[in-house]
């Protein structure tokens, strides 16, 4: 069954208000669609979140990757060799992780409605049910309590905090949160790179000392700090997560030869797309560190199928998959994406490409 056709679509997304982290402030996005066309009529569809500040990928340059070299390399070729497809497709280029990212998730949705299977079927996993979390941006610690009592109150027990602007202030939102939740909500902390390693230290231990009762805090220090993430890890007992020093596989691999985290956060843009996600899921899983499947901030049809990767994976066991919940255009389909994640049995991601309002 060969591949007819690839087209592009952007689209750009305002959000319900301002999502605020360490590293950047975001009122809209613009994503990239990827619509993949087999010549008896599916249609496979991916999307790809430009985000400059994390992948380096722009919106002009995922498309240009994807029209110049990733659909040139595909069109009429079997979709039945996906796996060969997939391979010639992550060497095709150096990076572009967003770009490869959205042409794996039109492969994947196109032969799994094929074969008529959701694609977490396809990926040899059932695991429909999925609790996520969601996330308080940064501002004062007063707005950050009350929105965060606002969110448990619509049923979110599993909250991430965003820190990393002022390690003092940061402190003081962290608590804020947690005598606003009570002791029962569980608390992420992402600091986004915002601290160095000794101030993370001296952050996390003396929250530490006040009984925050933190799950983990995500990338305290800078991507390419290796050895601050183990530092840190080394200095507290709260549980460490990368997310910015994770992409490849081969990251993987030296952040646990290094004993550098206690968990790592997958994320389908970093990674390249799901064969990635799925091969550092495995890597962790031999070293015993579990997985969180995240997104950056995304449409829906790339958060879906991050969905099903992790519903797919025994050793992905956290979900971090709010970003379409930010979003004044959430279309799921069939799907529910709220605190509970709850995946259709429709085959492929289960998102029609008719339910967009985007002609193929």
């Amino acid at each position: 069954m060969k591949i007819e056709t690839i087209s592009l679509h952007t689209k750009v997304i305002p959000l319900k208000k301002p999502f605020k982290t360490a590293l950047r402030t975001v009122t809209s996005i613009e994503n990239v669609f990827v619509f993949l066309k087999l010549e008896n009529g599916i249609v496979g569809i991916g999307s790809a979140a430009p985000t400059v500040a994390i992948t380096g990928d722009s919106a002009e340059g995922i498309k240009d990757i994807i029209k110049n070299v990733l659909a040139p390399l595909l069109v009429n070729k079997d979709i039945h060799n996906l796996n060969f497809l997939l391979t010639a497709m992550q060497n095709a280029c150096i990076g572009n992780t967003s770009a490869k990212a959205a042409v794996e998730i039109a492969l994947y949705d196109s032969y799994s409605k094929l074969l008529g299977l959701p694609l977490y079927a396809l990926l040899g996993g059932k695991k429909t049910l999925l609790e996520n979390d969601m996330t308080v941006s940064v501002d004062s610690a007063e707005s950050m309590a009350n929105e965060a009592k606002k969110l448990v109150s619509k049923g979110f027990s599993i909250l991430k905090i965003k820190v990393g602007e002022n390690g003092e202030k940061d402190i003081e939102r962290i608590l804020a949160v947690r005598k606003a939740v009570g002791p029962s909500v569980s608390l992420r902390i992402d600091a986004n790179q915002g601290w160095t390693a000794k101030e993370a230290v001296k952050i996390i231990q003396s929250l530490e000392r006040q009984q925050a009762n933190l799950k983990l805090v995500e990338q305290p220090v800078n991507a390419s700090d290796i050895e601050g993430l183990k530092f840190v890890k080394e200095h507290v007992f709260t549980p460490i997560m990368a997310d910015e020093s994770l992409f490849s596989p081969q990251d993987a691999i030296c952040l646990l030869e290094n004993k550098a985290v206690d968990f790592l956060n997958i994320k389908l843009m970093k990674a390249g797309g799901i064969r990635n996600a799925l091969t550092i899921a495995n890597i962790a899983q031999s070293y015993n560190i579990e997985c969180m499947v995240g997104s950056m901030m995304e449409a829906s049809i790339s958060v879906v199928a991050a969905a099903h990767v992790a519903a797919s994976h025994p050793n992905i066991t956290m979900i971090d998959l709010d970003a379409p919940l930010w979003l004044e255009d959430l279309t799921v389909d069939h799907h529910i994406l709220k605190e509970k994640i709850i995946l259709s049995e429709d085959s492929g991601i289960g998102i029609s490409h008719n339910s967009l309002s985007l002609s193929v």
